[in-house]
């Protein structure tokens, strides 16, 4: 991972229920500035927006709810049961939103040469951003939690565990991504252990940013 210029650029990834989500929340919290990228991905295939005539046409207009807007639920049904489609969704869909993530750490890095931007994304490596960044976080949890929190309607997922087991297969595996960390989250534990994790590696980062920029 290489220096991009001014402002310390970090990729925050994990396995899908690990605790991502809320470990950027308490980032951005501690002063971070926190680029969405599978919320960027979402808004793109919003009808009018770049991407959503090219998933229409691709997966089907029996992808969309009522009001012609695409329905996830419908499309990820479609693409965790075959390897091959989630290719293709990500090959649509990842272009444009690497291509507004450059644009929006271009903009940040001008407003605050000393920050840290932290690019979230579910499927980072994947797409083989992570390159292009600074450091990367990993968080993780056990692989029983993982499957406990997608299961349990309690967070929001529900999932059988069949799907479940689907959306972890589709990612590449926590081993993998941990072995390419610069820096880990160890989600396993309490609320407060996690905090404490986080407020010591963003006080690290911030102290980075402000070396490399000097």
């Amino acid at each position: 991972m290489l220096r991009a210029g001014p402002m310390l650029r970090v990729g925050l990834t994990g396995g899908i229920a690990c605790g991502k989500s809320t470990v950027a929340a308490m980032m951005r919290d501690l002063g971070c500035h926190v680029l969405e990228a599978d919320q960027m991905a979402h808004s793109l295939i919003e009808p009018g927006q770049p991407a959503y005539n090219d998933v229409v046409r691709e997966f089907g207009r029996e992808i969309l709810d009522e009001q012609g807007r695409v329905d996830r639920a419908k499309l990820a049904e479609i693409v965790f049961a075959d390897p091959a489609r989630l290719a293709r969704l990500n090959a649509i869909v990842h272009p444009p939103v690497l291509a507004e993530l450059d644009r929006e750490l271009a903009r940040l890095a001008r407003k605050d040469s000393q920050g840290v931007a932290v690019v979230e994304a579910a499927l980072l490596i994947e797409s083989g951003y992570h390159h292009s960044l600074d450091r990367l976080i990993v968080v993780w949890c056990t692989p029983e939690q993982q499957l406990a929190r997608l299961t349990d309607p309690a967070y929001g997922r529900g999932m059988t565990p069949e799907q479940a087991r689907r959306r972890i297969a589709a990612q590449l595996s926590l081993a993998e991504k941990r072995k390419l960390a610069t820096d880990e989250i160890d989600c396993s534990g309490t609320m407060d252990q996690t905090r404490r994790q986080v407020a010591a590696l963003v006080d690290r980062l911030k102290r980075l940013a402000v070396a490399s920029a000097t």
